[in-house]
């Protein structure tokens, strides 16, 4: 018998790692739905951080301790998840008529009550981060959050007259900022008046920037808000240059007058 006639041995076949790139999109996309990033997602996240950042390296520039810096960051985050959260409960059902994407509450992702759940233990969590600022300096901070929580709710929303609630409320960080400190009864001092009326004038810009891309929505509802009113004149592309350059121009104002004049008067 030749060696060619002889049987080849038979080798095991080593079974074959299971794919993890399925397991894995499965379990990114459950992350994506879980109720803790649908919440974040619903509070209009990145308008938040950006805030919170600005008026906490704001609070640095002035010569508070890092640690009082994020103090600020915290209660401000907070804050705007609260306005973001109370935004899209109210809106609802328009942004469920016009299909809206980037809306968790209004696609069914995430339910009314949880949302307002977490509204409400936000709010509870807010009062003493801003209060840990000083009690001036806390009630400044909450008193500009129920001006927007009432333009939220339709107060001069829908007339060419919003722009004002934006501006009292924007008025309101100065105040904010200098009142604040340590919460050791040290009350600190009254907002520089220029960096004030600054900061309300900032508010316009701001108001017309974010309403920028519901424009055309809101024209076809009939709602006549300022920055509508505007782009009724000018042009939504116009309206976007100007607006950009104005509150870039009012931002840098803003830095100037802080570093030059301070924050308090």
């Amino acid at each position: 018998m030749s060696a060619k006639s002889l049987p080849r041995p038979r080798v095991p076949r080593v079974p074959r790692p299971p794919r993890l790139h399925g397991l894995r999109r499965a379990t990114r996309v459950d992350l994506g739905r879980s109720l803790p990033v649908t919440l974040v997602r619903a509070s209009h996240p990145r308008q938040a951080l950006i805030t919170a950042i600005v008026v906490a390296v704001a609070a640095a520039l002035t010569g508070r301790p890092l640690s009082q810096a994020g103090i600020v960051f915290a209660a401000v985050l907070v804050g705007q998840a609260i306005l973001g959260w109370h935004n899209d409960l109210l809106d609802v059902q328009r942004d469920r008529r016009l299909q809206r994407t980037g809306k968790p509450i209004a696609q069914g992702q995430v339910e009314h009550g949880q949302v307002w759940f977490a509204l409400i233990c936000a709010v509870l969590l807010v009062v003493p981060l801003s209060v840990a600022n000083g009690v001036v300096a806390g009630s400044s901070h909450l008193m500009l959050l129920g001006i927007a929580l009432v333009a939220n709710s339709g107060v001069l929303r829908r007339t060419r007259f919003s722009y004002l609630m934006w501006m009292a409320s924007f008025a309101l960080w100065p105040a904010f900022l200098s009142y604040g400190g340590a919460p050791n009864g040290t009350i600190g001092e009254a907002p520089s008046i220029v960096l004030t009326l600054l900061s309300a004038l900032l508010g316009i810009g701001i108001h017309v920037l974010t309403s920028l891309p519901g424009l055309v929505d809101d024209n076809k509802d009939g709602i006549r808000h300022f920055p509508l009113t505007l782009a009724l004149r000018t042009g939504a592309p116009r309206l976007l240059v100007l607006a950009s350059v104005y509150t870039g121009v009012i931002a840098v104002a803003m830095l100037v007058s802080g570093l030059t004049l301070g924050v308090s008067r």
